[in-house]
């Protein structure tokens, strides 16, 4: 058994899928394939997979990302129709463009960041994705939000809690949420206007509520479960297409998210879309100036 291999814990009943990150003695610290969950467990409990796809849970949960995905992108399909029809755009026919909420997105997994990013590419969302330890986090986002400057940013990665510890209440029972805490406090210190920059911080069984009242608008997660890896990104994708006049419709946003209101919750927040006219693609694209 070595690092980078993926692996079941026997004793949870090979509930979960992991990739082996690092050893610390007899210890193992393991990385959640599908869910956003940082673990450790006794190399004893470990059992190697070497073909994940027979494993009917992990199989289940792709499905599932699969048809959220599907109906994702039938939602943007609504929503982009109805901008689209709008008085503004819709007066002599003119045609429109749009300008989608730009994405920054702050991932402490290199493999989720990569998952993300595509999808990001798919929804034609503009997105910039950095990858860095969630200790990291805060000082990154300090010199990268004035560089970048986007609508919306993204704050997530791994996390969980302590299970030695009792608690849910003390940020210290947590392995990353502290950290996230203090990236959603830098963000709100760039800017302070929840509508102007949506913050969507944490990972699995993150503090919900440290999380809010550092100022994200929506977070992670109300009842400590687990969250999918790409959840995060979904609320994302619906916040860039949702009217900069519209509230975000948060019951619609968080029923495409795989785990649902136990793994994610917000506040009721404006989206970041506009359209405007002419097309720039029918637009003269070279202009001399004399």
């Amino acid at each position: 058994m070595k690092q980078g291999d993926l692996v079941i814990r026997k004793s949870y009943g090979g509930d979960m899928l992991f990739r082996i990150a690092a050893f610390a003695g007899r210890e193992a610290v393991l990385r959640g394939m599908e869910y956003r969950l940082l673990a450790d467990a006794p190399v004893a409990d470990l059992q190697t997979v070497r073909n994940p796809d027979e494993l009917g849970q992990t199989k289940q949960v792709r499905i599932q990302a699969n048809e959220s995905l599907r109906r994702l992108r039938e939602e943007l399909i609504r929503q982009t129709e109805r901008a689209g029809a709008s008085p503004v755009t819709s007066e002599r026919n003119q045609s429109y463009f749009e300008l989608p909420g730009k994405v920054l997105h702050v991932d402490g997994d290199a493999n989720y960041l990569k998952k993300s990013m595509q999808v990001y590419g798919q929804l034609r969302v503009p997105a910039e994705g950095i990858h860095c330890h969630e200790s990291q986090m805060p000082e990154l986002l300090l010199r990268l939000l004035p560089q970048v400057r986007p609508d919306i940013v993204v704050i997530t990665g791994h996390d969980g809690v302590l299970k030695q510890r009792e608690g849910w209440q003390h940020l210290g029972n947590y392995k990353n949420s502290l950290n996230f805490v203090h990236a959603v406090h830098v963000a709100r210190e760039y800017e302070r206007n929840r509508d102007s920059l949506v913050v969507i911080a944490g990972a699995c069984q993150s503090h919900f509520e440290a999380l809010l009242y550092a100022g994200a608008n929506f977070a992670s997660s109300p009842g400590r479960i687990m969250i999918h890896a790409l959840d995060p990104v979904y609320v994302a994708v619906r916040t860039a297409f949702t009217s900069f006049r519209e509230t975000i419709n948060m019951s619609d946003v968080i029923s495409h998210t795989i785990s649902g209101m136990e793994g994610v919750g917000g506040i009721e927040t404006m989206g970041r879309y506009r359209v405007g006219i002419p097309n720039l693609k029918k637009s003269p694209q070279n202009v001399n100036i004399v």
